[in-house]
């Protein structure tokens, strides 16, 4: 069994017919061990929000949404531990906090971190971090 972070991008699409979300759901119908940092949910539901906002989905739709987000087979890791590594991750890689959480579980995980942050991946497909983030297509 692999173990992979997966990150709010990938979250929503499970859930959310949208680009990507085929692949997303792969990842959420294999047999592998699936982790995130604790704030994943409050991510999901922010894009949830902005969603609604948009008309894109009904706030009825958003609210279901959320209560199968809360059962996923995501296990959780507290954030706190990896605060001091996510910042480092931030400053010197120029992205916010947030994202850097999700790569910090992977590197302390020694497990890729996948996602479908299109800006997230390129600003850091070349760096020393390549080898702990996995696009959803791949």
């Amino acid at each position: 069994m692999t173990c992979y972070v997966v990150d709010a991008s990938i979250l929503v699409k499970w859930f959310v017919p949208e680009v990507y979300s085929e692949a997303a759901i792969r990842f959420l119908n294999g047999n592998d061990e699936l982790i995130a940092p604790d704030l994943i949910f409050t991510e999901a539901g922010n894009a949830l929000w902005k969603k609604v906002m948009r008309a894109e989905i009904p706030p009825t739709s958003a609210k279901e949404i959320i209560r199968n987000l809360i059962v996923s087979p995501v296990k959780l890791y507290p954030s706190g531990p990896m605060l001091e590594i996510a910042l480092d991750i931030s400053i010197e890689h120029r992205r916010s906090l947030y994202d850097s959480l999700y790569l910090a579980l992977a590197v302390s995980r020694r497990c890729p971190m996948v996602t479908a942050d299109r800006r997230f991946f390129n600003s850091l497909k070349r760096s020393t971090l390549a080898g702990h983030l996995l696009w959803i297509e791949d």
